[in-house]
């Protein structure tokens, strides 16, 4: 069964098409089609705090093609998500009806909570210890979410107002900063070790910059060092110096900020990047949701 999965975020939208398979071993998403469209939901939001007509019909029309798309290969379910900036749009409302009139797309607005929840459910079907201690970060252009298991067992879980965008636009309190670390500290068992995670667009782009193979942990210093080359450069010279798209040059820098807080804080000197984000974990629920109505 093929599910498509529109990602509505802060920064971009995205449509995955894709199908859970599975071999000898393991469940898998199987991604069949990938489409990212630069919205930038969040240059409106976080200044107006509203979604501005030229952005409404930007949203339309990508929701559009991606309707188009999933048609093409046939998809069993369109599922349509949004995340940090629809969450804080007075007019949200107003846009996703206007959406849904002209597409017949109904988009969903989610919790920071079930944002991480959803990234989560795919993560089970990683190969690691789940019985291990881990932290998951997923860093997004208004959000930041963050999801600590003791003992493969899940203790806590938070979205902070940290995000990419967030930072571009001048828009975290320093307070913000201080209550993640404290959050953290409360939160974390430092009597043993934890493997750490990181999600997201711009952390599957470090990895790649780096020149890291698939399942290779990126460490602390490849981090710093990376941070300190493009903070000083500009968003044309990032573009021109590491192939980055426009829409990436310039967030990249605050993302590597947040990602580097965190392993600071939590004392870890390596981060793993799964390459998988929101849009697997709404395929693998709506494969699960699907295949449990079956059986009913």
């Amino acid at each position: 069964m093929k599910f498509g999965a529109i990602d509505i975020g802060t920064n971009a939208a995205r449509l995955l098409v894709g199908e859970v398979c599975h071999d000898e071993s393991h469940y898998y998403v199987k991604k069949i089609s990938y489409t990212r469209i630069p919205l930038r939901l969040g240059d409106d939001v976080f200044e107006t705090g509203k979604i501005s007509k030229i952005k409404l019909q930007n949203t339309i029309d990508s929701l559009m093609a991606f309707k188009l798309i999933a048609g093409i290969f046939e998809v069993e379910q369109l599922r349509a998500v949004a995340t940090s900036a629809m969450r804080e749009a007075k007019n949200a409302p107003k846009v996703i009806s206007k959406v849904l009139q002209n597409t017949g797309v109904q988009i969903e607005v989610i919790s920071g909570q079930e944002e991480a929840d959803l990234i989560f459910g795919t993560f089970m079907l990683l190969d690691f210890d789940k019985n291990s201690s881990f932290v998951v970060v997923d860093v997004g252009g208004g959000s930041t979410e963050i999801s600590i298991f003791e003992n493969g067992m899940k203790t806590a879980a938070k979205s902070f107002e940290i995000g990419t965008i967030r930072l571009l636009k001048e828009k975290v309190d320093e307070s913000l900063w201080d209550e993640l670390s404290y959050w953290l500290k409360e939160n974390i068992d430092f009597s043993t070790d934890h493997q750490l995670f990181g999600t997201g667009g711009n952390i599957n782009k470090i990895h790649k910059i780096i020149g890291l193979k698939d399942k290779a942990p990126v460490d602390l210093k490849s981090m710093k060092k990376l941070y300190e080359n493009l903070i000083d450069l500009s968003v044309e010279e990032r573009i021109d110096k590491f192939h980055l798209k426009p829409d990436r040059a310039d967030v990249i820098v605050p993302a590597l900020k947040i990602y580097l807080h965190v392993m600071n804080e939590i004392n870890c000197d390596k981060i793993s990047v799964p390459k998988i984000g929101l849009s697997d974990g709404m395929i693998y629920d709506m494969y699960q949701r699907r295949t449990k109505n079956q059986i009913d």
